[in-house]
C-alpha cells in the first residue's frame, strides 16, 4: 500500500454540503492522477459523475442508515466497463491493496465532519466489489475507519 501524503489530497465540497452537514445524503467520489499521485475528493449530495474517467478506478462511498445505526458503504467497479477476467483480476488486486489508502484519504479529507460526529469512526465499512465475475463480486465488512486509519 502507498503511504498517504495529506499534501497530495485536494478536497471539494459540492453544492448542498458543508464541512459538517448533512450526514445523509453525503456521498464521496475519490479519484486520482496516475501521473502525479494526487488524490481528488469530492463530497456532495450526489456522486461527482463529472469527475469520473473511463478507467473507472474511482472509489465511491456514502453514509447509509439501518434503524438507528449508520454505516459507510463503498462501491468499486472491478470490471472497468469491460469484461475481461484477467483485467478484472488485476484491478481487484489493485483495489484491495490501495483501498486502505483511499479510506484514509476520505477520513482525512472529511476530518471536520468526523470531528463533529466522532462516533462515525466506529461505523462499519461495507465494501461492495462490483463485477460480472462471481469470484470478484463480493460484499465485505472491512472494520471501521478507526481500525483502518490507526
Amino acid at each position: 500500500m502507498s503511504n498517504f501524503i495529506p499534501e497530495k489530497l485536494s478536497v471539494q465540497y459540492r453544492t448542498g454540503i458543508t464541512i459538517t452537514e448533512p450526514v445523509i445524503p453525503r456521498r464521496y467520489t475519490l479519484t486520482h492522477s496516475d501521473l502525479t499521485g494526487d488524490l481528488f475528493l469530492n463530497i456532495g449530495i450526489d456522486y461527482a459523475w463529472d469527475k469520473i474517467n473511463p478507467m473507472r478506478d474511482e472509489v465511491l462511498g456514502e453514509w447509509k442508515q439501518r434503524g438507528n445505526s449508520l454505516f459507510y458503504c463503498v462501491y468499486l467497479s472491478i470490471d472497468q466497463g469491460q469484461y475481461n477476467q484477467n483485467i478484472s483480476a488485476k484491478r481487484n488486486e489493485i483495489f484491495r491493496r490501495e483501498l486502505p489508502l483511499a479510506l484514509t484519504a476520505i477520513r482525512y479529507g472529511d476530518r471536520f465532519f468526523f470531528n463533529a460526529y466522532p462516533h462515525l469512526d466506529q461505523a462499519p465499512l461495507i465494501i461492495n466489489f462490483m463485477s460480472a465475475y462471481p469470484q470478484f463480486a463480493k460484499q465485505e465488512n472491512w472494520g471501521t475507519f478507526q481500525s483502518i486509519t490507526s
